[in-house]
């Protein structure tokens, strides 16, 4: 979401994550035992889920160095949920599985299933000029198929508006409205001609947004809710829009800061994410929401086909990830995923699940910004054994997850990982965030 490059870009991200038996043997090779709390853990229904593989596997995550870890596992009727690590460092208070999160980039997929439940019901087509619902913002060639998969190649205004440490701090306490974001995202140079090719950018749910509220003549937040939070009971989601404050108990939100202290991000305005970001929710609504869409109960056949129509996010790599319209179609070694990750300042999520939506996995982390390009990543790879877990993969080997110790942590400075690991490094330098 941010333009803090130094965190994994979502290709590589979730390569990390598909590439399940490469990162376990990374964090066997490479990883510290992190300074974390016990890992909390409840089981209902009956199913296959494997309990204790699990639990190790979400403890081998704040082993390599992440502050605080929460997760829901379903498999049909059986949930497993979890939480390993520190809520708040400062005063220990640990990770409950049932907190509030901030998701990123999963609410693009809110707002894409609104979107197509417009074109089911013939307000609105896939393959439409984008200039005839926004006449006064839509650049030539772009549909709004484009806007919803990121081929549009608008681009993105968020390495703009994070470009400088003094901005992101400045845009924790102000206001940015939507048409703003829009207009910074325009007048950037495109990054392809559109439909050429998947390029990733913020502006393209911005304008997705405005293009709701254009045809429904409602806020988009209000229409998300009335159409999908609100039907599917999801109790614990909602908009914060400019109120930077999270509503229920949740976690602080961690980047490690030029001053080598993790900074608490949690409390941000986020009317910079609006569509793009905006949303909090838990795990257990997170999966609510996608067995939900999945299993057909707020899109018909033929536009969740639509949405599942993917294009490569790496044209070298047309087998690997995909991106639909909102959706990123994720192989597994136990098969193909469904779902999305999300990405704010201090707090990360990832939400995978099986086509039929039975088998599901949403994972969120209070630390984000912290992973040092061409350096190993014991995190992401912890992370990725996890849903490879989750999903029936091997579990975590011995040496991922022993050598653990008690303790606390230190507000005074980023993690110290062992030699060889690059856990928590400081990404920023200088006073310029590399964009």
């Amino acid at each position: 979401m941010s333009a803090y490059r130094p965190h994994q870009s979502r290709r590589d991200f979730l390569r990390t994550v598909a590439g399940s038996a490469v990162a376990a043997t990374a964090l066997a090779a490479g990883a510290s035992p992190a300074l974390a709390g016990p890992v909390g853990a409840t089981r209902t229904g009956t199913g296959s889920l494997p309990d204790d593989a699990l639990r190790d596997a979400l403890r081998a995550i704040t082993d390599a160095g992440m502050p605080g870890v929460l997760a829901e596992v379903r498999d049909g009727a059986a949930t497993w949920r979890g939480a390993s690590g520190l809520a708040d460092i400062t005063t220990g208070r640990p990770m409950r599985a049932d907190f509030q999160h901030r998701i990123g980039s999963v609410t693009k997929t809110f707002v894409s299933t609104v979107l197509l439940q417009l074109v089911a019901e013939r307000r609105l087509e896939l393959d439409a000029p984008l200039r005839r619902y926004l006449p006064r913002l839509a650049p030539d060639g772009v549909t709004v198929r484009m806007l919803l998969a990121h081929t549009s190649g608008i681009n993105d205004y968020d390495h703009v508006i994070f470009g400088s440490v003094e901005n992101i701090e400045k845009y924790q306490h102000t206001t940015i409205r939507p048409l703003e974001l829009a207009g910074i995202g325009l007048r950037q140079a495109p990054t392809n001609a559109p439909g050429e090719r998947h390029s990733y950018s913020n502006t393209n749910y911005v304008l997705a947004g405005l293009l709701l509220e254009r045809i429904t003549g409602r806020p988009a937040a209000v229409e998300v809710t009335r159409r999908v939070l609100r039907p599917l009971g999801l109790r614990r989601s909602y908009f914060p829009g400019t109120e930077p404050r999270i509503d229920g108990p949740h976690s602080a939100g961690y980047v490690p800061w030029i001053d080598g202290t993790l900074r608490d991000f949690s409390v941000y305005n986020m009317s910079w994410g609006w569509m793009v970001g905006d949303l909090v929710s838990t795990t257990a609504d997170l999966n609510r929401f996608f067995r939900a869409l999945l299993g057909g109960r707020l899109l018909r056949p033929a536009e969740l086909a639509e949405m599942r129509r993917t294009v490569p996010t790496d044209p070298a790599d047309p087998d690997g990830v995909g991106y639909g319209l909102g959706l990123l179609g994720v192989p597994l070694p136990t098969g193909p995923t469904w779902g999305h990750d999300g990405v704010v300042l201090g707090h990360q999520t990832l939400s995978l699940h099986s086509p039929d939506g039975r088998r599901q996995v949403s994972v969120g982390m209070n630390a984000t910004h912290y992973w040092v390009p061409g350096q190993p990543d014991p995190i992401g790879a912890a992370l990725g054994h996890f849903v490879a877990t989750a999903f029936g993969g091997t579990p975590a080997p011995a040496a991922a997850t022993r050598g653990r110790t008690s303790g606390h942590w230190s507000a005074a400075g980023p993690l110290t990982a062992a030699p060889g690991a690059a856990t928590l490094h400081n990404p920023l330098p200088g006073a310029r965030v590399p964009g």
